[in-house]
């Protein structure tokens, strides 16, 4: 676990590096450097102080051991020459494993001024690690700092997220992991943790963890990368860290290797011109993450099982329905939507988890929605109470434990379990909200439906038009102006000719409303205009009254943005709602009509009598007087 002693002095060190080395990438380089040549020294005073010999700096090489460098006898001109010439020489080193020689491989020191490296070299002093693990704690936090290597469509998973995906997936100690697209092997590293903590109470043999240590396996397409992940590892406790420099989509050499799990968040950014794959991926196309599900679901053994991080295009993309079916047909068991600023504040990616289990045979898939994940929703991403993740966690697994008899009701996160069986093998993907389900866009085959008997797009039965800035064509009188923050509610007999529903798509607080206009009139470019294709098809107070009853989840599905929030024309017009006969529409319309006229008969009586009331106390308070 980092400690706030220990953050606080990566952040100070890189203080004092940011007037010399601005960019954070050579940041972390430096602070690599010096946290790995520190670690040698203490490991070699370590083992002389049990009666050992020391091992990294020795035969030749003690002249440039830390110790000596820090020595308070050399001026600040010295050190600064002695590691200038540390760096140039470590690389050479032959009582080094290979890992530490590759780190100083291309070691250099990009300023000459002794007392910023003085000041530097005075702070990564004052860490001090009993155990290699400690100093991968602090690696980890160093590398935070990167963030985003968004040109590639990288971001790096909270922690929190992995710990989740990990938890569920349930690693064993004798299974081997993948993860096709390390980065820095936080995947990896967090599954080591989880099989040392489910074994607490019958702790790995050291033959047991060395198999376990030789078990987990990384794939990455970038030198720096692989280079930093195996340094995590390796600081983490892994002698010779089983990570390659691989391109999982291009290259066919470990195209024959399967494992037992496969836990990755693999880039979400294509190319320009797209990828090219060879010939054995199952799916054909050059989008980066759709061959990553697909590698996922190729390289699982017969019994595999798999957590992976996609963008929300897997899920709702029409474009990648093929991709679905082949989703649903290895394995997949449960879709949990992840909000927009999980990956904050590297990226705004709205991303889905899918869950796989190849020996997990069930006609039913669980759907759910993390509203609130333990921080907040925003840039800072501060420590929040909130947190479904723990609910989360024992759903998902009570569902696989009975999937057929789990009641949700049970759960304080709702959640839905679609029967893929009775709806002829086709899946659903719905995000909930509280108390509330709501179908997304689409679906394989292109059928968007939350039950395909009673469900239709949008704009199969409306026309949908966006509104127009306030129009001076309009004659005084004749037309009324409707916009975004209006609260219109009136709905007399109705010809399609005249009537519309209005719905606000604006951003601030009106966003979401729906408006039932029975007269001439011009919307805001804020709001769509829903009209009937055909006449006795739908019935506009119903779907006003509909409508009104999901425009909380409305917008969480489909508003976009961060400060302004807008609704996208095309989704909306992808959106899903239940469709009934024109008959059903009309009694259903009528009857919720009817009750709101009750209330407001109530509500209106109410009111008499209070006014009553009052009249009664100021007559008695008036004979009184």
């Amino acid at each position: 676990m980092l400690n706030e002693d220990t953050k606080k002095k990566i952040d100070t060190a890189r203080q004092i590096l940011v007037g010399k080395v601005p960019d954070p990438k050579a940041q972390v380089g430096q602070i690599t450097t010096a946290l790995m040549y520190k670690f040698m020294d203490d490991k070699d005073k370590e083992a002389e102080e049990i009666g050992g010999k020391a091992s990294f700096f020795t035969k030749g090489y003690e002249k440039y051991s830390w110790t000596n460098l820090l020595d308070s006898k050399i001026s600040g001109q010295d050190r600064l020459n002695i590691y200038i010439e540390s760096l140039s020489k470590l690389n050479q080193n032959p009582n080094l494993p290979q890992l530490f020689r590759d780190i100083f491989k291309d070691a250099s020191l990009p300023y000459r001024d002794p007392e910023t490296l003085n000041l530097f070299l005075k702070e990564i002093n004052g860490f001090k690690y009993e155990h290699s693990e400690d100093l991968g704690d602090a690696f980890e936090y160093l590398l935070s700092i990167l963030g985003s290597q968004g040109d590639a469509g990288q971001f790096r998973t909270p922690r929190h997220i992995i710990d989740f995906i990990v938890a569920i997936v349930d690693p064993k100690k004798h299974e081997t992991v993948l993860d096709p697209a390390c980065g820095t092997s936080g995947f990896l590293i967090s599954t080591y943790k989880h099989i040392l903590k489910e074994n607490k109470n019958t702790p790995l043999t050291p033959d047991e963890k060395k198999k376990l240590m030789s078990n987990l396996v990384g794939y990455d397409i970038s030198p720096d990368m692989v280079l930093l992940s195996r340094v995590n590892m390796y600081l983490h406790g892994f002698p010779s860290p089983n990570i390659d420099e691989y391109d999982s989509l291009t290259s066919e050499e470990k195209w024959e290797e399967n494992f037992d799990v496969i836990i990755a968040n693999p880039p979400f950014m294509t190319p320009k011109g797209g990828i090219k794959p060879h010939k054995k991926f199952s799916i054909k196309t050059r989008r980066a993450e759709a061959l990553f599900v697909d590698y996922l679901i190729e390289h699982l053994n017969v019994k595999g099982k798999a957590g992976v991080i996609v963008p929300d295009g897997i899920v709702n993309n029409k474009n990648f329905t093929s991709l679905r079916k082949f989703i649903i047909d290895n394995g997949l068991y449960a879709v949990i939507s992840l909000h927009q600023y999980v990956f904050k504040p590297y990226a705004g990616a709205k991303t889905s988890i899918l869950f796989f289990d190849k020996s997990f045979k069930t006609s039913k898939t669980l759907f759910a929605e993390i509203d609130n994940d333990g921080f907040q929703k925003g840039v800072q991403r501060g420590k929040i109470d909130f947190d479904d993740l723990p609910e989360l966690s024992r759903l998902i697994k009570d569902f696989k434990s009975s999937p057929e008899t789990i009641n949700l009701k049970t759960y304080k996160l709702n959640a839905k379990i679609e029967d893929l069986n009775s709806l002829d093998k086709k899946i659903y993907f719905h995000y909930v909200d509280q108390l509330t389900l709501f179908p997304n866009t689409f679906i394989y085959k292109n059928t968007v439906a939350l039950d395909p008997r009673k469900s239709v797009r949008i704009s199969e039965i409306f026309n949908i038009k966006k509104g127009v800035l306030q129009s001076t064509k309009a004659t005084p009188g004749e037309y009324r102006f409707v916009t975004a923050s209006d609260e219109i509610s009136t709905h007399e007999e109705y010809t399609h000719d005249t009537e519309a529903l209005v719905v606000a798509v604006a951003a601030g607080g009106s966003l979401g409303k729906v408006q039932y206009v029975h007269e001439k009139f011009i919307a805001s470019d804020l709001c769509f205009v829903l009209t009937p294709k055909k006449k006795n098809q739908s019935d506009l107070l119903f779907y006003f009254y509909y409508l009104k009853s999901i425009r909380a989840n409305l917008v969480q599905l489909l508003a976009k943005g961060v400060s302004k929030q807008s609704i996208n024309k095309k989704d909306f017009e992808n959106l899903l709602i239940d469709f009934f006969s024109y008959e059903k529409q009309s009694e259903i319309g009528k009857a919720i009509r009817a009750s709101r006229d009750k209330i407001s008969a109530h509500e209106k009586a109410i009111t008499e009598i209070e006014d009553a009331l009052i009249l009664d106390i100021n007559q008695i308070r008036k004979n009184s007087e």
